[in-house]
C-alpha cells in the first residue's frame, strides 16, 4: 500500500481527527494544525467540545488565544464519530487509567477504536498514542479494527506513537521532543513517521508496535524505580544524620553514570504511578514476577504514610497532638506550576492527617476548590498569613508562586517535602 495517508491540501474531508483532546490530543491538534493540516478534535465531553470551538482551554499548557489561532486555522472540536470518515489519518489520544483493582482499564481506547472502525475507509492512518502495554496495538486494537473486513498493513496503515507530554515543561514540547513510532509494517511506520514530521522535529522508528509501546512504559518505570530509591532512602537518611538533600547534589556533580532524583511526598500524574502497573499487568499474565517494578510502587505509595508520621513527631516535639493541630498543605497539584492533580499524593497526606484529627487548611493558585472525601477544604487566600496562624505548614509542591525563604521566615513550623528551601535552618526537610 502505497498511498501517502496525508492528503493534498485540495482533497475533501480532513488530514487529521485526534480523538480524545486532553492533555496529550489538545497539544497534538494545536501542532498539527499550525503546520497547516486541516485537523478535527473528537471528544466525548460536551463541555470540551463547546468550550473549545468557543475558544476556551482546558488544558494547561494551552492557552485560549492558542485556541482561537486553532479556530482561525480551521480547527474544529466535535462531538460524533462520523467526522472520522473524511479523515486520511486518526490518532487516539483517550486516558487508559488503572481499575479499582489495579488492573489496564482499556475502556476508553475500546471505544475510541470501535467508533474509528465503524468509519474506517481504506488507505487511512490509524495511530495509537494512549499508553498501554506491550501488544495492545497488534492483540486488541488491530481486530476491531478489522471487523469490518479491511486488513491493517493492507489496506490501511495502523501504528503506535508513544505520547511523551511533560505538562508545564517550558524548554520541551510536542515538537522539539523525540517522536517514537512503529508500525505493524515497515510501510505503517513510514506513514506514521510522515505524518509526524509534518510538526514533530524528530522521528524515531522502531522495529515494530510492541517496541514503541514498550519504549514508554520503559522511561516512566526507570523513573518510578529511581523515585523509589530516594524516597527509601529519605527514610533512614535522618536516623544516620544524612542530609540526603545535599548527599544528590553532590553526586550530581559526577559527569557520567549518574542522573539526580529526588524524593517527596510520593509520586503522581499519570505516567508514573499507573504506566509501570502496565507492564507489571503484562508480564504477570506471562507467569513472570516483575519485583523490581512492584516494589518501587509499594515503597512510593508508602510516601504520604511516611510524611503524616514526620508531620505528626513535628508537632509531638512542639508540643501539640495531630488532633486539633491547624495543617496548612502548600500546592495540591501533582507537579509545579499545573492545576492537574490527577493521583497526587496531596490527596492521601490529606486524607491520613484528618483521619487523626487535623483541621486542614489549603493554599494552591493553581486549584480554587479542593475536597478530600468528598469534604471541602478551607483554602486560604495568603499562604504567608495563613503559615504564621497554622500549627504546621507542610509544603508539598513548590509552585512559583511560593517564596521558599519567605515561606520558612514566617511559617510557625515548616515541614519541607521539596527541598525547596536549601537547608534554611527554620525549616525541616523530608
Amino acid at each position: 500500500m502505497s498511498r501517502d495517508p496525508v492528503r493534498p491540501s485540495s482533497a475533501p474531508g480532513v488530514d487529521l481527527v485526534v480523538v480524545g483532546l486532553g492533555y496529550v490530543g489538545l497539544p497534538l491538534a494545536r501542532a498539527a494544525t499550525a503546520a497547516g493540516l486541516r485537523v478535527a478534535g473528537l471528544d466525548r465531553a460536551p463541555r470540551v467540545v463547546e468550550g473549545l470551538n468557543a475558544g476556551r482551554s482546558h488544558v494547561d499548557d494551552i492557552t485560549d488565544a492558542e485556541v482561537r489561532a486553532m479556530r482561525a486555522r480551521g480547527f474544529e472540536a466535535v462531538g460524533r464519530p462520523e467526522v472520522i470518515a473524511g479523515a486520511a489519518a486518526v490518532v487516539t489520544c483517550v486516558p487508559t487509567p488503572l481499575t479499582a483493582h489495579g488492573a489496564p482499564d482499556l475502556g476508553a481506547v475500546r471505544r475510541a477504536v470501535d467508533d474509528i472502525a465503524a468509519h474506517l475507509r481504506p488507505g487511512t492512518l490509524v495511530v495509537l498514542e494512549s499508553t498501554t502495554y506491550p501488544g495492545t496495538t497488534d492483540e486488541v486494537v488491530r481486530p476491531r479494527l478489522e471487523v469490518g473486513g479491511l486488513r491493517a498493513g493492507a489496506d490501511f496503515h495502523l501504528a503506535f506513537s508513544p505520547e511523551r507530554i511533560d505538562p508545564g515543561n517550558p524548554a520541551h514540547g510536542l515538537e522539539n521532543t523525540p517522536k517514537v513510532v512503529g508500525g505493524i509494517t515497515p510501510d505503517c511506520a513510514k506513514a506514521a513517521r510522515a505524518l509526524y514530521e509534518r510538526f514533530v522535529t524528530r522521528v524515531v522508528e522502531a522495529r515494530g508496535t510492541r517496541e514503541a509501546e514498550m519504549a514508554k512504559l520503559l522511561e516512566n518505570t526507570y523513573r518510578q524505580v529511581n523515585i523509589a530509591l530516594v524516597n527509601e532512602m529519605a527514610m533512614f537518611c535522618r536516623e544516620l544524620g544524612v542530609d540526603l538533600w545535599d548527599a544528590i547534589r553532590c553526586a550530581a556533580t559526577k559527569p557520567f553514570g549518574f542522573a539526580p532524583f529526588h524524593p517527596g511526598p510520593g509520586v503522581g500524574g499519570h505516567c508514573i504511578p499507573v504506566d509501570p502497573a502496565y507492564l507489571s499487568y503484562k508480564v504477570r499474565s506471562l507467569g513472570i514476577p516483575f519485583r523490581f517494578a512492584e516494589l518501587a510502587q509499594e515503597i512510593n505509595q508508602r510516601m504520604p504514610g511516611h510524611v503524616v508520621d514526620r508531620a505528626a513527631g513535628l508537632l509531638n516535639d512542639a508540643g501539640k497532638a495531630v488532633c486539633g493541630a491547624r495543617v496548612l498543605l502548600l500546592g495540591v497539584t501533582y507537579k509545579p506550576d499545573v492545576s492537574d492533580r490527577r493521583e497526587s499524593p496531596a490527596l492521601a497526606v490529606a486524607e491520613r492527617l484528618r483521619a487523626r484529627g487535623a483541621a486542614l487548611v489549603y493554599f494552591d493558585p493553581h486549584v480554587p476548590h479542593w475536597s478530600v472525601g468528598g469534604a471541602p477544604v478551607e483554602r486560604a487566600g495568603d499562604y504567608l498569613a495563613a503559615a504564621r496562624e497554622a500549627d504546621l505548614t507542610v509544603l508539598l509542591q513548590p509552585h512559583r508562586e511560593i517564596d521558599p525563604e519567605l515561606l520558612a521566615d514566617r511559617a510557625r513550623l515548616l515541614f519541607d517535602t521539596r527541598g525547596a528551601t536549601a537547608g534554611h535552618p527554620r525549616a525541616v526537610r523530608l
